[in-house]
Parts: C-alpha cells; structure tokens; sequence
C-alpha cells in the first residue's frame, strides 16, 4: 500500500489468518489513506459500486452506472489532489463473478495526475488464484504487482503461536501445552491457526473441568 500497487491479491486456505491480516492492514494505516472494504462479494455490478461509494462516506444516488462512477471518480480525484490514498479491500473475493472482477480492474482506470487513484486489495481463498488464471481475466492478472498466499504453520511456529497466545491471555506459565500436545496440535490442525484455537480451547476446557 505504501508503494501504491494497483492491485494486491492475498490467498490462503480457510482459517489461516487472512482477515486478521486485512483488520492489521486497515488500522496500520494512517489518516492520509481512506479504506473501502466489504466483504458481502455476491453482489451484482452497481451494488459494487454503490458499496464502495458508501464506504468511501459518498451518498451514492447516482441511478446509472455512469453517474456513480462519476461521483467516485470525483472524489477519489480531490483525495489525490490532497496527497490522500485510497484503498479498496475486497474479502471473500473467491466468490465474485468474472464480469464483477472485470468492473473492479475498471476501477483501476480511475487516474489522477498519470497514477491510479485507488488501490485494491483482493483477498480470498485459494480458488481465486484458480479463477483469475482464466482467459477472460488475463488483464487484471497482469496488473496485480504483488501475490501473496498465506500458508499454514509449520510445526515450530505452532508451537511458537500457541505460546504466544497463552503470553497474551495471562498464563504465567507458557509450557501449559508439553511437547507431545503441541505435536497432537500440529497433527490435528495440520498447522491451520484457526483449528489450532479450537482445539487449544477445548483442550483447556475439559482440562479445567476434569
């Protein structure tokens, strides 16, 4: 975001972290960046963009396609002008539709003093990796600067990311979990931390109840 790519695409399995990475992202950014995020992405071409417009604080009444973009264009063009940026982050993006991925690389025609007005971020499961190898998608493919697929721990971090947790939550002792159950862990939830909470969780629960 701070070297302003047009187009950003994060992919990771269910449960590795993708949007706790994205919440990261948004409260990183300073007053000088205005975000756009949605994450409802079974939506139909003016509901993208009347979304985007209400997320960038625009009352969206514009009732054709042309004047909507007109509204946001004009005022992605004054935030510019400003030495503002703007982002689109777009969650669940595995689930849009290729005519609606089509729109959004569109929107990446809004320019401003020869740089493209608005960032977008596109973040999903690995099915959009999948879907924007099509042939139908190889404009926007081309103008993602930067891939990034989030894969699962390996054994060592989730030994590391439990231990960390336990920090975070009070224990006072971070070994609650030996080395045998942090490879039961690792086992169970081959590494996903979302699964990796589950079962810490209810491991402790029974534990406390027994």
């Amino acid at each position: 975001v701070a070297e302003r790519k047009v187009f950003v695409q994060l992919t990771g399995e269910v449960g590795t972290g993708k949007t706790i990475m994205l919440d990261a992202l948004v409260h990183g950014l300073d007053a000088t960046t205005k975000v756009a995020r949605i994450t409802n992405t079974t939506i139909s071409r003016m509901d993208l963009l009347r979304a985007l417009a209400w997320e960038l604080g625009l009352p969206g009444t514009g009732r054709t396609k042309m004047e909507m973009l007109r509204e946001v264009s004009d005022c992605l063009t004054r935030w510019a002008a400003d030495g503002r940026n703007a982002v689109f982050v777009i969650d669940e993006a595995q689930n849009l539709e290729a005519p609606i991925l089509e729109e959004i690389r569109l929107l990446s025609n809004l320019r401003s003093l020869e740089r493209s007005t608005l960032q977008i971020v596109l973040a999903g499961q690995p099915e959009l990796r999948t879907k924007l190898e099509g042939p139908e998608l190889r404009q926007l493919r081309q103008r993602i600067g930067i891939r990034y697929h989030l894969e699962p721990l390996s054994l060592d971090e989730t030994g590391e990311y439990v231990r960390h947790r336990l920090r975070v939550a009070g224990a006072k002792d971070d070994r609650v979990f030996d080395a045998s159950a942090i490879d039961a862990v690792y086992e169970y939830s081959r590494g996903i931390p979302r699964m990796v909470n589950m079962i810490c969780d209810n491991s402790l629960c029974i534990c406390a109840s027994s």
